[in-house]
C-alpha cells in the first residue's frame, strides 16, 4: 500500500464560472449586495448608484482542482476568473505537479517567492489562496480527515455568527448575535448623506435593542474626518465597530482613526490585506482591535494560520470575512476567533441562502444563528461542476 509520504500530485485544473458562487457580487440587479452602497468610486455620480456600474462583478469565480496519483480530489474556491485561472495553469502549476501533497509549506513559498516580482496582493494572491485551499482539501480527504482537525481541532463545539446585510433587524429574527450594515452613503454625499446613514444607525437600533451588535461596513470608501463624524456619533450609538473605512494601503488614515477612537468602539479592517506582511501593518502601526483576513484572498489557509499567530500575539482578535466553510473550519480552532461571519445571499437579505450557490451541493449554512461543523474529510463539501469553463495551459484569453 502506497504511504501519503510516497503520492504525488499529478495534476491541476483551473476553472471560471459566472453568475454567484465565489464571486458573490455577481448577481442581479435586485440583488441588496450590488445597489448603491459606499465604495471607493462613489465619488462619480455615474458609478454611484449600483456596484456593477464599475465592474465589482467583472471577474467572476475561480475554482481550482488538484488530483493526486491515486485519483483523489481536492479542490477550492475563490475569485479572479480567467486572469487567475491562467496564472495557475502557466505559472503556479510547475509548482503543484509532482510534488508531496503534505509539502503545502513548500509549495506556498514557492508561488509566493515565484511571483514576488508582480503579485503579492490582489489576483494573484487570490490564485494562490485557492491552489492553497484545494491541497488542503486534497490532504484532509487523502488522510481521512477533516482540515480542522488537521490545523489544531476544536476550541468549540459550534460556531456563532453574525449576518451582512441592509436588514440587521431580519438577522435578529433569525437567530444571529449581530448585524453589520453596509454604508450606504459616503463624503461625497456630505452631511446630509451622514445624518441619513445615521438616522439608519438610529432605526436599526431600536428595532434590535440594546444588547444587539450593530457594525459598519464602509468598504474602503471614506476619507479621515468623515471617518471620524460616523464613528463618533455610531458610538453613541452603541456600535461594535467601525470596518474597512480606507484604502487598504492607507495605514496612516487607519492609525489615526484607532487613536482618535472612544473605548466603546474597535476599529476593524483587512478583508483586502494580504499575507502576514500586510496584516503586520495593521497590527502594529495601526493597531487595529480585530483584523477581517479573507481565506481566499490573503494567502489561503496556509497564510491565515501566520496571520493568526500574529494577530494572537498581539491580543488581536481574528474575525475572517465571509468565506464559508473554508473559514469555518479556521474560527472553529482558534480562541482568539470568538464567532464569524455570514454574508447573507438572499437578493432581500429576508433568509440564509449558501454563499457559494450553485458551486456546492452540500454546502452548510447557519441555523438560528449557528453551525455544527462535519467530521467529513478536507473541507467536507462537493463540488458542482454544471457550468464551469476550464482554461488550459498555454490557452490565451
Amino acid at each position: 500500500m502506497t504511504s501519503i509520504l510516497e503520492r504525488k500530485i499529478v495534476a491541476i485544473r483551473a476553472y471560471v464560472v459566472e453568475g454567484g458562487g465565489g464571486d458573490y457580487h455577481d448577481q442581479g440587479e435586485e440583488h441588496w449586495i450590488i445597489k448603491q452602497i459606499a465604495t471607493p468610486m462613489s465619488i462619480y455620480p455615474e458609478y454611484k448608484k449600483t456596484r456593477t456600474s464599475f465592474g465589482i462583478n467583472a471577474l467572476k469565480t475561480l475554482v481550482v482542482e488538484v488530483e493526486a496519483d491515486n485519483g483523489e480530489i481536492g479542490f477550492a474556491i475563490s475569485t479572479g476568473g480567467y486572469p487567475a485561472a491562467w496564472l495557475v495553469m502557466n505559472h503556479f502549476d510547475r509548482f503543484i505537479i509532482g510534488s508531496n501533497p503534505c509539502d503545502i509549506e513548500k509549495m506556498w513559498d514557492q508561488m509566493y517567492r515565484a511571483s514576488l516580482y508582480y503579485g503579492r496582493k490582489g489576483i494573484v494572491m487570490n490564485a494562490i489562496s485557492a491552489i492553497d485551499l484545494a491541497l488542503w482539501d486534497l490532504l484532509g480527504k487523502l488522510r481521512n480527515e477533516p482540515v480542522y482537525k488537521m490545523i489544531g481541532g476544536k476550541v468549540r463545539d459550534e460556531l456563532v455568527f453574525y449576518a451582512t446585510g441592509p436588514r440587521p433587524d431580519l438577522a435578529k429574527d433569525m437567530g444571529f448575535i449581530g448585524g453589520k450594515i453596509p454604508l450606504i452613503y459616503g463624503p461625497a454625499d456630505g452631511e446630509e448623506g451622514l445624518r441619513k446613514n445615521l438616522e439608519l444607525a438610529k432605526d436599526m437600533r431600536e428595532k434590535v435593542g440594546p444588547d444587539f451588535l450593530l457594525m459598519w461596513d464602509c468598504w474602503m470608501a471614506l476619507d479621515l474626518p468623515y471617518a471620524k463624524k460616523l464613528m463618533e456619533e455610531s458610538a453613541k450609538l452603541d456600535f461594535k465597530w467601525i470596518e474597512e473605512c480606507f484604502n487598504p494601503d492607507d495605514y496612516w488614515s487607519y492609525e489615526a482613526l484607532k487613536k482618535a477612537a472612544p473605548n466603546n468602539i474597535m476599529v476593524t479592517g483587512g478583508e483586502h490585506e494580504a499575507t502576514r506582511y500586510g496584516f503586520r501593518m495593521l497590527l502594529e502601526q495601526c493597531d487595529l482591535d480585530i483584523i477581517q483576513p479573507d481565506v481566499g484572498w490573503c494567502g489561503g489557509m496556509t497564510e491565515l494560520l501566520k496571520i493568526a499567530n500574529l494577530a494572537e500575539s498581539f491580543g488581536k482578535l481574528v474575525i475572517p470575512h465571509g468565506s464559508g466553510v473554508y473559514s469555518h473550519h479556521f474560527v472553529v480552532t482558534r480562541v482568539n476567533s470568538p464567532f464569524t461571519e455570514c454574508l447573507m445571499m438572499a437578493p432581500k437579505a429576508d433568509k440564509v441562502i449558501p454563499q457559494y450557490y450553485p458551486l456546492l451541493k452540500d454546502e452548510p449554512i447557519p441555523i438560528n444563528g449557528k453551525l455544527k461543523l462535519s467530521d467529513k474529510p478536507g473541507f467536507g463539501v462537493e463540488l458542482n461542476k454544471e457550468n464551469l469553463v476550464e482554461v488550459k495551459k498555454g490557452q490565451r484569453l
